[in-house]
């Protein structure tokens, strides 16, 4: 079958062997298959991606040695079951698939990132069996393709725990940004505020929901907040609490009741939630700088690149950090359902498609902002041109 195999920081078009479905496993026709931001990172960046998914147990990531092909956002069609496997879906049924495969009794691989289990730059790939959905109310497999990186979006809005009246920052609206825009606005956040350089990417944020699109050459996403009645100033932070103290101890209960009474019914003030989607060195620390006492920064993208911040200043503003990664199998399956029932419009996002062909060509493509941000490989299309939709 035909492939797009990555081997020392290249890629090739290349013949490799037919995949046979092991116990447990299915063989699926890949249809559509996205290609992820990780994907350009793994390229030339494989060997350190491997030390360091190596420091937390993940096994099996390929090194620049090893001849490997790439792809994890993917749908296909179900060609073949292994043995002794539940045939779960009809021959033919379109499908995604949770990227991992079990390659051992104990071993599950990453698909796309490991020479195990290979990915969806190709005519078939290998599935869990379990880890298969059927793609519902014939959705096209355009979007279908989009569950994965939705789920990972998803994954990053529910682990926010984000109120629907707490304001909601983007910074970097590329497809991972994008993709939490779009979640948040489903969840129904009142006040969706997106940064980036890019003005291609400021259009498809606000196509995706963002209520308010900052240029950051222009303006700072924080110099807002007094709008938004958060706190940026220690002092008028506490002149607001001991003004709370003081309306609390008039009251006719114990002031600690009244306290917790008011804590929960929301009156302390509001903190924003900032997403971190552009993984670059030095992003952590300009969002310290410019954020509003008690924000909450949520790391989802990925940088590759050790960093470094001033502890002592989000100390200052009790600023709380969380990094996210993944998703489980109920939110893969929530966003698949989300996409297809219509609560998500995910297509804004897709800019091209390519044949296996051209995948080289369109790794180059996506380092333009202004050109591109999610292409999808569609293994029939013949050619190495990059379609529009």
């Amino acid at each position: 079958m035909k492939a797009v195999v990555c081997h020392q920081n290249e890629l090739t078009l290349e013949d490799v062997s037919h995949l046979t479905p092991s116990q447990g496993q299915t063989l699926l026709e890949v249809v559509r298959c996205g290609i992820c931001g990780s994907d350009l990172h793994m390229q030339h960046s494989c060997d350190h991606m491997h030390e360091l998914t190596a420091k937390v147990g993940l096994k099996g990531v390929a090194k620049s040695t090893d001849r490997f092909v790439m792809g994890h956002e993917f749908c296909g069609r179900v060609l073949d079951y292994g043995p002794k496997t539940r045939k779960k879906f009809k021959i033919d049924t379109l499908v995604c698939a949770m990227p991992l495969l079990k390659v051992d009794q104990w071993c599950y691989q990453a698909t796309g990132l490991s020479p195990q289990a290979s990915g969806g730059y190709a005519e078939q790939i290998l599935v869990q069996s379990q880890l298969m959905f059927a793609v519902p109310n014939g959705l096209h497999p355009d979007l279908a393709a989009m569950t994965e990186p939705m789920a990972v979006a998803l994954h990053a809005v529910r682990r926010s725990r984000i109120k629907k009246s707490e304001p909601a920052i983007v910074i970097g609206c590329g497809p991972v940004g994008l993709g939490v825009i779009l979640m948040l606005k489903a969840i129904g956040v009142k006040k969706i505020i997106a940064s980036d350089f890019s003005p291609n990417r400021r259009r498809l944020a606000q196509l995706c929901g963002a209520d308010v699109v900052i240029d950051p050459k222009q303006s700072s996403p924080f110099e807002s907040w007094k709008e938004y009645g958060l706190l940026g100033d220690a002092s008028e932070a506490i002149n607001y609490g001991i003004g709370i103290f003081e309306k609390i101890q008039s009251m006719h209960i114990p002031w600690w009741h009244a306290w917790r009474v008011a804590d929960k019914l929301g009156a302390l003030p509001k903190r924003p939630v900032i997403f971190e989607c552009v993984g670059m060195p030095g992003i952590l620390q300009q969002i310290i700088n410019g954020a509003p006492l008690f924000s909450k920064i949520i790391g989802v993208g990925v940088c590759m690149q050790s960093d470094s911040i001033e502890p002592a200043l989000a100390l200052n503003k009790e600023i709380e950090i969380q990094f996210v990664i993944g998703y489980t199998p109920l939110e893969f399956r929530d966003a698949l359902h989300m996409i297809a029932e219509g609560q998500i419009d995910c297509s804004p996002l897709i800019t091209g498609v390519v044949g296996l062909a051209g995948v080289k060509d369109a790794f180059q493509a996506l380092g333009d902002p202004e050109q591109h941000a999610k292409i999808l490989v569609d293994p029939k299309k013949i050619g190495s041109d990059i379609s529009a939709l």
